[in-house]
């Protein structure tokens, strides 16, 4: 049967030759969904922007249907979206602000970081149980909440303990 070539933007496999992959690649269909995808990630200020340059489609405002879908050249966002849009890259703005007010303030000094380096090495070349306090391991970790609520998350993104991991060196083998 030989390879198949499968499209991710389009959804499509084909058998995968020279001229059937240009073909594809430089078909209408596939560079409107590759548009398409990339258009899902856009910068919502860049999409304001484009929104409010457009004209409203006429038939879209009055049917809440257009044809063209997202091809067409006129506006299908309405004013009540384009506030929220608008909302949306305000409170982006913020964050970002706050983000760097905070960060300046709450960065610690390198001095303090290797004599925490220098504690770490100490415990880890002496023998001891090397475990990290409470405190440090709650003030570097953050946990996106949404992560928290995925129900089959894999172990390597589940949060560490509270108290840390024990780590022990194991000098002698087998």
């Amino acid at each position: 049967m030989g390879k198949r070539y499968y499209c991710d933007y389009c959804d499509r496999s084909f058998q995968d030759n020279l001229h059937n992959r240009k073909k594809h690649l430089n078909g209408i269909q596939h560079h409107r969904a590759k548009k398409a995808w990339f258009d899902n990630f856009r910068d919502a200020a860049t999409v304001l922007n484009e929104e409010r340059s457009k004209e409203p489609c006429r038939k879209f405002l009055q049917t809440g249907q257009c044809v063209f879908g997202t091809s067409c050249r006129f506006s299908h966002m309405s004013e009540r979206h384009m506030k929220m849009l608008e909302q949306k890259i305000d409170d982006e703005k913020r964050q970002k602000e706050d983000t760097d007010q905070d960060g300046s303030s709450n960065e610690r000094s390198i001095d303090e970081w290797l004599s925490r380096r220098e504690k770490k090495l100490a415990a880890l070349t002496s023998g001891r149980v090397l475990k990290i306090e409470e405190e440090e391991c709650a003030e570097n970790i953050e946990i996106p909440p949404y992560l928290l609520s995925i129900p089959d998350l894999p172990p390597s993104l589940h949060p560490p303990p509270t108290g840390g991991w024990r780590v022990t060196l194991h000098n002698e083998w087998g």
